[in-house]
Parts: C-alpha cells; structure tokens; sequence
C-alpha cells in the first residue's frame, strides 16, 4: 500500500514539473521572438520612412516621424501573436541623424494560485536603432 503512495506521489510531481516547465518555455520564448521581431520591424520602418527629397538636396539622410510611427504600427500589427496584449512606446525619436527607441512590453496574463496572484510576468523589450548610409 506504501508503494503505491510513492507511484502517486511521484506522477503528481511529474505533473507538476511540467507545468512549470510550460510556464518557462512560454516566458523564454516570447522574448527572443519579440526582440527579433521588433528588431525586424524598425529597421523596416525606418527605411521606409526615409525621406528622399530631402536626401536628393542636401545627401543626408532623415526620417519623417509620422511616417515612422505609423509604419512600425502597422508591421508590428501585422506579426504580433493575437493571444497577448502589447503595449508599445516610442522615445526619441530623432529626424536628422535618424534615430528611435522603442519599448515594448508584453503583457501576460496573471496566474491564480487558490484565489491568490501568483505573478505577473510583463515582458520588456527595448531596442534602439540608428539608420546608416553606406557611401
């Protein structure tokens, strides 16, 4: 009969091991494939907010804000995972040297534990990113 309890309670330590696991995995996962993905979409972004006439004057280059913005919206929109809610912030956003910085937080969802949060994991990813030319 004692042996028995020993069966049971290593199958509910199994269990209870890869919940845990699943838990990591979701959390590590999501901030490599975020930062990737934020890393892809500025640069984008950025070169499609280039503003050539401005290039074509004076050979610097310079980005329009709005255009920026706008099209990092609808990149990020397009890739994000439907299941999370992002919260997206930009900060310094330069024209002229172009330069941005984007913040991202991943918002996940609250864990309850016999009525109690068990925790809050928000993901933050950060990324500055600054447009060359290559002469």
């Amino acid at each position: 009969m004692s042996e028995s309890y020993w069966g049971y309670w290593l199958i509910l330590l199994g269990i209870f091991v890869i919940v845990i696991m699943m838990l990591i995995n979701s959390v590590t996962t999501t901030t490599t494939k975020d930062y990737y993905q934020i890393k892809e979409v500025t640069q984008a972004a950025m070169v499609d907010a280039v503003d050539y006439g401005y290039y074509r004057d004076y050979g610097e280059l310079r980005i329009n804000k709005e255009k920026f913005v706008e099209n990092f919206l609808r990149r990020f929109s397009e890739t994000v995972n439907i299941n999370k809610t992002y919260q997206v912030d930009f900060y310094a956003i330069y024209e002229a040297p172009p330069k941005v910085s984007v913040k991202i937080t991943t918002k996940s969802n609250t864990y309850r534990i016999n009525t109690e949060a068990a925790g809050n994991y928000d993901i933050v990813n950060k990324i500055d990113a600054v447009l060359e030319l290559n002469p």
